[in-house]
């Protein structure tokens, strides 16, 4: 082994058949209370405290630091399996997942190595970036202020995804003396800090998105960080997990309709077999719903795999080529968000030609596939990455790296 590799060990990929199977047990321990935990809006503490404990947050970690060592589109991969099983804990997870993929892009020394430390030993990390309200787009209203050897943070985020369940949380905030944007690292469990379970989306309603307000929460020194040094797939890596929750919803739904139509006794006096599970059109359109999510599918993989490229290329010495590799992640994620949202909301709607009546009562709860993934492909509008897709194509112009809401100029 070289002196670069002991210095600054990648995470390139595991075996993906163990690492799968260390977490599947823990995966269908999920999906058995996943129908509950929607009929009754409970959040899945447990289920994310289940994957603490295996230390699925470290899968990214290189295994030199005691983490899985998975490349990125093992990652997606294994979120797909989770997704599967509830589609409201990778979307949990997104915000930690990010925040390590940010730390695996930092130079190398002590304070990686301790996040490293604190991914392994179980830490989560949730995230809180977006403002509502009286925000004009680009302004930030969340504030770090010098405070001694610390700062204080003060202000209040939505869409708060997964700060719930955290022990810390990624907050995008400015500094009040420079101006300056930054990612404060702040714990989520202190006076200062008050998370609301206020998210009241009609779809992925127990991923924790609601209301963190911050209160003179302490930020340590070490965990100000420079938001002009955020990895620059980030964009990119934030679709990703989405395109991997459509997925998985989407081999949920199959798993559901599959299951329902083989069960089922009721038939149609016009129907086409004494049997629903032997019927050639009902056949038909789960079948269609299979090419569906396995097209979603493919594409989700396949549009991780630009990602990984680019975190390599950050620790090659090669801007032109590290530049190429974020240009790619970014313009191939934004391709396979296009069409997998498509096909997914088409898969979860289809599915209800192979059933009946019986089978939209609440409290089956097959109505959530569509649900879940309506909301969330509403996330990074199809519309605007198509367009940038197609200026990218015919133009060659390069995709915005990081993007920004707010409210607009007043009308005349």
């Amino acid at each position: 082994m070289t002196e670069h590799h002991i210095i600054n060990p990648l995470a390139t990929g595991a075996d993906y058949a163990a690492l799968a199977a260390r977490f599947r047990p823990i995966f269908q321990r999920i999906a058995e209370g996943a129908l509950e935990r929607e009929n009754t809006r409970t959040l899945p503490h447990a289920p994310i405290q289940w994957l603490k404990e295996a230390g699925f947050g470290a899968v990214r970690v290189p295994v030199e630091y005691g983490g899985g060592g998975a490349s990125l589109p093992q990652l997606f991969a294994l979120l797909i399996e989770l997704a599967e099983a509830d589609s409201n804990v990778p979307q949990a997870l997104r915000g930690h997942f990010a925040f390590v993929e940010d730390r695996l892009n930092a130079a190398p020394g002590a304070g990686r190595d301790l996040w490293f430390k604190r991914f392994v030993d179980g830490d989560i990390v949730g995230c809180a970036w977006t403002e509502i309200g009286a925000v004009a787009i680009g302004e930030v209203i969340t504030q770090v202020t010098p405070n001694g050897d610390q700062w204080a943070l003060n202000g209040e985020k939505f869409y708060s995804t997964g700060s719930i369940f955290a022990d810390w949380i990624d907050v995008y905030a400015q500094r009040s003396d420079t101006g300056g944007d930054v990612i404060a690292a702040t714990r989520a469990r202190q006076p200062g800090v008050v998370h609301s379970d206020d998210w009241d989306g009609f779809g992925q309603r127990t991923t924790g998105s609601g209301t963190s307000r911050f209160t003179n929460a302490v930020v340590e020194a070490e965990n100000l960080i420079d938001f002009a040094t955020r990895f620059k797939y980030q964009t990119a890596f934030y679709q990703l997990v989405l395109l991997a929750s459509l997925a998985g919803i989407g081999r949920a739904a199959l798993k559901d309709v599959a299951q329902h139509v083989r069960s089922r006794k009721r038939i149609y006096s016009h129907g086409n077999a004494a049997h629903v599970s032997q019927d050639a059109q009902i056949q038909q359109v789960v079948g269609e719903v299979a090419a569906l999510v396995y097209a979603a599918e493919a594409s989700a993989l396949k549009a991780a795999e630009p990602a990984q490229r680019a975190y390599l290329a950050r620790f090659g010495g090669d801007e032109v080529a590290e530049r190429e590799a974020n240009v790619a992640a970014e313009i191939e994620s934004a391709t396979a968000q296009v069409v997998v949202s498509e096909l997914i909301q088409r898969a979860t709607s289809e599915l209800f030609n192979a059933l009946g009546a019986s089978d939209v009562r609440q409290g089956k709860g097959l109505d959530r596939h569509w649900r879940n993934a309506r909301t969330v492909s509403s996330h990074n509008p199809v519309i605007y990455k198509a367009r940038i897709v197609g200026d990218w194509v015919i133009n060659g112009t390069e995709p915005p790296f990081v993007w920004q809401i707010g409210n607009g100029p007043a009308k005349d």
